[in-house]
Order: C-alpha cells, then sequence, then structure tokens
C-alpha cells in the first residue's frame, strides 16, 4: 500500500489450495489479537483520520464503528458508500473506510509478522496487510505483506525503500487456485530478519528482497522499527493500472460500487501475531 502505488507486478508460479487454521511459526510472541472482544482494542490499534490523501484513492478513512468492527470473533473493515463526505482539511469524498495502526503502540524490528485474512473480490477494492517505519516515507521503508485489488485469483507483496519505492522492483503475485481463492482464509506473513524479507502464504515461501538485491537500488533501511497496519482503500492508481476502469469511479466497477452499497465488501482479519525467536 505504497504512497505512490506499486504496479510493476511480476507473476508466481506458485499456488495455493488449502490454509491451515493457524501459524506454525515458533518463537516468542510479542504482539497477539485475536479480536475476541467485542470491541477493537484501543491499546493495540489505533484509527486513522484521513488528513493526507495518496495515490488518487477514493476513501477518507473515519473513526466509525461502520467502517472498522468486530464480528464473530475477527476484525472487519468495510468500506461505506458516503456521497459528498467531507474530511477535515476540507476535501470531498463519496466514500468511508477504515484503517488502523498500531503507531505509537506497538513496533519492532526483526521477527515474524502473521494475520489470518479474507477478502470479498471486486475490480477496485483494494484492502492491505502491511508494516512502515515511523519516520519519513520511503526512508524508513515499507513492507507491503499482502496486498489486493479485487481479482480472486492473486494477491501481492512488495518492498518499498529509497531508490525503489512507487513502481517498486520487488514486487511478486501469488496466483490461487480457483477452489481457495484470496475470498477464503489464508494466513499472510513476512519473516523480517538484518538481510531478508522473506513473504511466506499459508507458511510457503512465495517471495524474498535481500539486503543485496535493495542495495543494487539504494540503502538497505530494514533495521528499524516498524509499525502494523490494516486498512481497505477503494480504487485508485493501483487498481486502475490493472483494471483501466474509468467509470463509475477511478479504478472501481460498477458492480464493485454496488457490492459496496449494499455491505458486502468487506475485510474480514481472524488473528494478527508477531513472534521474534529466542
Amino acid at each position: 500500500m505504497a504512497i505512490t502505488a506499486a504496479v510493476a507486478l511480476a507473476a508466481s508460479c506458485s499456488s495455493v489450495k488449502q490454509a491451515p487454521a493457524a501459524s506454525n511459526t515458533n518463537g516468542n510472541v510479542i504482539f497477539f489479537d485475536d479480536f475476541s472482544e467485542n470491541k477493537i482494542d484501543r491499546t493495540k490499534w489505533s484509527p486513522i483520520v484521513t488528513g493526507f490523501h495518496v495515490n488518487n484513492e477514493l476513501q477518507a478513512y473515519v473513526d466509525s464503528s461502520a467502517t472498522a468492527y468486530i464480528e464473530n470473533g475477527a476484525l472487519v473493515l468495510k468500506p461505506q458508500f458516503s456521497t459528498n463526505f467531507k474530511t477535515f482539511d476540507n476535501q470531498q469524498f463519496d466514500f468511508i473506510s477504515g484503517r488502523l495502526v498500531t503507531k505509537g503502540k506497538f513496533d519492532f524490528t526483526y521477527g515474524t509478522a502473521e494475520a489470518r485474512i479474507k477478502v470479498t473480490a471486486g475490480d477496485g477494492l483494494w484492502p492491505a496487510w502491511w508494516m512502515l517505519g515511523n519516520g519519513m516515507w520511503p526512508n524508513d521503508g515499507e513492507i507491503d505483506i499482502m496486498e489486493f485489488i479485487g481479482e480472486a485469483d492473486w494477491v501481492s507483496a512488495a518492498v518499498h525503500g529509497p531508490g525503489y519505492s512507487g513502481e517498486t522492483p520487488f514486487v511478486n503475485r501469488l496466483y490461487m487456485d480457483k477452489s481457495h481463492d484470496a475470498t477464503q482464509w489464508h494466513i499472510y506473513g513476512v519473516e523480517w530478519t538484518p538481510d531478508a524479507l522473506n513473504f511466506k502464504y499459508d507458511g510457503v515461501l512465495m517471495f524474498r528482497v535481500t539486503r543485496k538485491m535493495a542495495e543494487h537500488y539504494g540503502k538497505w533501511v530494514f533495521d528499524n522499527k516498524q509499525h502494523l497496519i490494516l486498512n481497505f482503500a477503494v480504487g485508485g492508481i493501483y487498481p486502475f493500472k490493472i483494471n483501466q476502469i474509468k467509470k463509475p469511479y477511478y479504478g472501481l466497477s460498477e458492480a464493485s460500487l454496488n457490492k459496496i452499497k449494499k455491505g458486502e465488501a468487506k475485510m474480514w482479519v481472524d488473528w494478527v501475531k508477531v513472534t521474534q525467536n529466542k
């Protein structure tokens, strides 16, 4: 979910057919939320209220139980159609949505971050699970563990840093078996070491970015603290560059618009976990 969207996607030949219910990651658990309470734990998560606007996205982020809530033991992020919604900086949007971050409450350096997630398919729906450094972008790095722009048979991972941001060379798709695509539960994770980022979907390595690879383009900046982010964007430049949809909205199809209006566009998160080796 880069501030300038990554689109130079390389296709993986792997496929996912079955997702385990739980992670097999060993180590000390330093962050965990299984959303078992009846409301979002604000000692762990903070909702973002839109104050800057990126990627030509169509939504404003709000702090509302209409766009981020707990249901049946899972976090739900759900965009809403809200014509002419005005943000506090007097910008206007037709959609509102949810974005939760752990900035100021939890961050870490090195370890494995995982989340069990399923999403609704639809061109231009753009939920994501990612991490971001606490300083200036892209100098403090961005790790996109999972991005989805609505095509049910694939999800992507990406890495952004100085010299390799925006149209980053470090991005990869994973294509999924039709019987167990992105609308089903999967565990999306990244194993972060001092010299590599290993992206694993359902425990299977699907992409790796190493320090040496990054230093071909710029500085390796993944030695600082990063915080966790879950969000649901709508439309924008990344979906548009894949689907080329201009109407009814930039990067968003009529069918997806109708799903949002009906309350059917959702991202479910069963749990989030971060572990570190002893």
